[in-house]
């Protein structure tokens, strides 16, 4: 039996115009070897850097303490954390979304042009691996905000599978200040789509996603407002 390799995943949320909310979903390259052509939310196994003492000391928003009662007593307070520090960094390396603040704890404004270039220069260094994480957030000075991100779900695949994940889901809010990539080197392009119409397409059989993704987004659907959502889940 494969053991499961502890992962963080996204759902990215914003509201709309007619008073309820999209989530955004990004469709994986089709050659690529785990999940090609799946709509799927931005995350990744975690890192050993994830939760290394230079990054935990680069977070703002939850202790350790904290995080790990939320997980479930499941890991150390390390760990526990490393986990909302693997959301900031997928969602960043997927789709340009930086949940950071500054040292003053004011958030990052990436629709001003310069500071969005120079940032996506990062970004990309940071896929290509020609720049840790960590080194990104001491050149420019910023904290992962994990209040940001707030944990809802656990999944764990199958036994029968032999890849196998321990993930744990979390929900955020789009800062007011940025716009996600709509492509970028781990996704073909991303979509703002309410939950309902994926289930209704998914059925259809012309939106390829998950069992877990179903599941969250059949929870998802039961929320008519954006208000509700951002209440029940503590988003800002």
């Amino acid at each position: 039996m494969a053991r499961a390799r502890y992962a963080s995943t996204v759902v990215l949320v914003r509201p709309n115009e007619h008073g309820g909310f999209d989530i955004l979903l990004t469709r994986r390259p089709p050659q690529m070897r785990f999940l090609g052509g799946f709509y799927v939310f931005p995350g990744g196994t975690i890192h050993e850097s994830d939760y290394s003492p230079r990054v935990l000391e680069r977070c703002h928003g939850l202790s350790g303490d904290e995080a790990r009662k939320i997980l479930g007593h499941r890991h150390d307070n390390e760990i526990a954390l490393g986990h909302w520090v693997a959301v900031i960094r997928e969602l960043f390396e997927e789709v340009g979304v930086l949940l950071c603040v500054t040292e003053s704890a004011h958030s990052i404004d990436l629709l001003d042009e310069p500071t969005r270039k120079r940032i996506e220069l990062k970004r990309q260094a940071v896929v290509r691996k020609e720049l840790d994480f960590g080194s990104f957030l001491d050149l420019e000075n910023l904290f992962c905000d994990l209040s940001r991100a707030v944990y809802f779900d656990h999944w764990v695949t199958p036994e029968i599978y032999s890849m196998r994940f321990d993930t744990c889901f979390y929900m955020a809010a789009l800062p007011a200040n940025q716009t996600p990539l709509t492509c970028s080197e781990e996704v073909t392009h991303s979509v703002w789509i309410k939950p309902g119409e994926v289930m209704s397409r998914a059925y259809r059989q012309d939106f390829p996603i998950l069992p877990p993704t179903t599941t969250v987004l059949q929870n998802l659907a039961r929320f008519d407002s954006w208000d509700r959502l951002r209440t029940k889940f503590h988003l800002r």
